[in-house]
């Protein structure tokens, strides 16, 4: 059997830290070279999701803090990894090998040197599951010149691209990223902006309790503060040109309150306003670096807030829908993509995408700690 074929495991944690997501899929050739067979998803405890906020919002945080909290998510992708292969009645030994994106604490392509951290310890995975894991996808990617992120754009272009139809695939967590998928040319792939995460953290600071905007309810309640929305879109990110990626260093309710200043405002306004600062990121990324597609297939989280939906079909024409409609559910397509760009690092081939990073060449992705 080829080294990218075979039972493999996806694990993943966003920027919302909210779940471990994991994924049982089997990949092989031809009609059959994916299947989906089973899925999991683990709510993160309280208390190292509040970790974990902690030490990202934190300016320095301490060091033992996060060596202690790699280590605890270590455990908890390792568990999350054996209930999919409970529930897909398989044997460790049967499984090729994990792919694990961690939990990132800090992605700093800019910076000189650049960097990313994610956590949540390979070795413990691999020790704990008794199966090869792969881990730190980002790291070989910067090393070779490019952003780290996004990576999915392979497997996007792999699974997801036909030669009929010009798409776009959109991923909705916590950072919105496209793939950019033409007939006969060039994958594209970058990070556009925000899309849940300033929704989530605005609400989660208004309202006790609440961890997001379910179905975008609260967004819809509020009006768009022209003003506001005008200051945010003022950020050069918006206008800086791929490759290009960002996260919660960038994008944070600091940020949000930096642009609103002394004004009074209604939370609700805001929460709208930020929806459509998602909408209209995106969907003048699509005009001015897709303007000739013509389906947009849309995953991850923000799938489900029909608000933000809505405000996307109205600023971009085209045919929206869900990674369903391609044969995958929109919720599980990142954790698919990791148990893929792993079976891409056992057969020694390259995971990213140059155009989407920006790195100087492709290459293999990840370090890989043995069974």
């Amino acid at each position: 059997m080829d080294a990218g074929q075979g039972y493999f495991i996806g694990l993943m944690s966003g920027t919302s830290a909210d779940a471990i997501d994991a994924v049982l899929v089997e990949l092989g050739t031809g009609q059959q070279r994916f299947r989906l067979i089973a899925t999991h998803t683990a709510p993160m405890p309280t208390p190292v999701r509040a970790a974990i906020e902690q030490i990202v919002t934190a300016e320095d945080p301490p060091l033992e803090a996060a060596a202690a909290l790699d280590a605890t998510l270590g455990e908890l992708f390792a568990t999350s990894a054996q209930e999919v292969c409970a529930l897909a009645g398989l044997a460790p030994s049967s499984i090729q090998a994990i792919g694990s994106h961690g939990q990132t604490l800090r992605h700093r392509p800019e910076r000189t040197p650049p960097f990313t951290i994610q956590i949540g310890n390979p070795a413990i995975i691999a020790e704990r599951s008794g199966i090869t894991t792969v881990g730190d996808f980002r790291s070989r990617d910067i090393a070779a010149g490019g952003q780290g992120a996004p990576l999915v754009p392979a497997f996007h272009q792999w699974l997801f691209a036909d030669p009929g139809e010009h798409r776009a695939v959109l991923n909705l967590g916590g950072i919105a990223n496209l793939t950019i998928l033409r007939p006969g040319g060039p994958v594209q792939g970058f990070d556009t902006g925000p899309a849940n995460t300033l929704l989530d953290q605005w609400i989660a600071h208004h309202q006790k309790g609440v961890r997001y905007d379910e179905n975008g309810a609260w967004a819809a309640q509020g009006t768009v503060l022209p003003w506001l929305l005008n200051a945010l879109l003022t950020d050069p990110y918006f206008s800086r040109s791929p490759p290009k990626s960002t996260g919660r260093e960038h994008f944070n309710l600091e940020w949000v309150r930096g642009a609103i200043g002394k004004r009074d405002v209604r939370p609700e306004d805001v929460q709208t306003t930020l929806a459509e600062l998602t909408a209209t990121t995106i969907t003048q990324a699509l005009h001015s670096w897709a303007a000739t597609t013509t389906a947009v297939y849309v995953c991850g989280g923000g799938r489900q807030n029909q608000e933000l939906m809505r405000r996307l079909a109205a600023g971009y024409p085209a045919r929206w829908s869900g990674t369903e409609a391609l044969g995958l559910d929109a919720g599980w397509v990142e954790a698919s993509a990791f148990a893929w760009l792993a079976a891409q690092t056992l057969a020694q081939r390259p995971g990213n995408v140059p155009a989407a990073t920006g790195a100087r060449r492709p290459v293999v992705l990840g370090a890989v700690y043995w069974r």
